[in-house]
């Protein structure tokens, strides 16, 4: 009897350092940026080619909150200037001519589709454009790219929890399969970094975010943009400078 005492006992102790106090303790990991940018002193969002809503200007919105988030967390000079209309610049002055394949160009405001952008991507090939750009602004580094937002639905079977109480009042969920429709949007910008010093591109990336919400609710394009946007921050913020992801872990004392 003594031993079954003395084995439960030893049982209960260890229990009682698994299952004891706690200490929780904030981590953080820093990300090394994809980009060397030591050697610029200054950076100018330049502008972008942009499609998609009507409701939403792309190329004004991000520019102005690229600039706006550099401004406080990069150690890079942000220039103040016009945001240039770079899909007008390529169809009305040419820019980018003679780089890439002749394909058809689209009207800007009919733009909808990401192969009708991919067409104006040879303005981003026009070195001698960039860099006389570069020099206007004091060889800086230069954001371009491309912005597609557009409007997006979707409908179909999705799993929802349903939420029930038995006779005796507990309660039970149960997931069950329901049609719904959904409408949102779809943002897909890519960054373009050039050198202002010799118009060369320097790295891109691509990104692609959408959100729908409930048929019946109706959330303004803009607000949509700006929810899309802030996933996709700090992913370009990473390609600039070093970014520290914070978290926490649970350790045992």
């Amino acid at each position: 009897m003594s031993v079954r005492v003395a084995s439960l006992a030893v049982v209960l102790l260890g229990l009682a350092a698994c299952t004891g106090p706690y200490q929780e303790v904030s981590i953080e990991t820093p990300l090394q940026p994809k980009l060397d940018v030591s050697s610029f002193n200054r950076i100018l969002i330049a502008g972008f080619v942009a499609g998609g809503s009507q409701d939403v200007d792309a190329n004004i919105e991000t520019a102005r909150l690229l600039r706006s988030q550099l401004r406080n967390r990069s150690d890079l000079q942000v220039i103040e200037a016009d945001v240039l209309a770079l899909a007008d610049m390529v169809v009305e002055d040419g820019i980018g001519d003679g780089f890439g394949d002749a394909v058809p160009l689209t009207e800007p405001t009919a733009i909808t589709e990401e192969q009708q952008l991919e067409a104006y991507e040879r303005v981003f090939a026009d070195i001698g454009f960039w860099r006389e750009l570069g020099e206007e602004h004091q060889d800086p580094l230069i954001v371009t790219g491309t912005v597609l937002f557009v409007p997006h639905s979707r409908a179909g079977f999705v799993t929802q929890e349903q939420e029930s109480y038995d006779s005796f009042g507990r309660r039970r969920v149960v997931p069950t399969r329901a049609y719904r429709e959904r409408t949102g949007y779809v943002l897909s910008p890519k960054f373009v970094f050039i050198d202002g010093r010799t118009g060369a591109t320097l790295y891109t990336e691509s990104h692609r975010e959408e959100i729908l919400y409930e048929a019946e609710q109706n959330t303004p394009a803009l607000s949509s943009y700006f929810e899309l946007m802030d996933r996709l921050l700090p992913t370009f913020l990473s390609a600039l400078s070093t970014q520290t992801i914070r978290g926490t872990r649970v350790l045992l004392r």
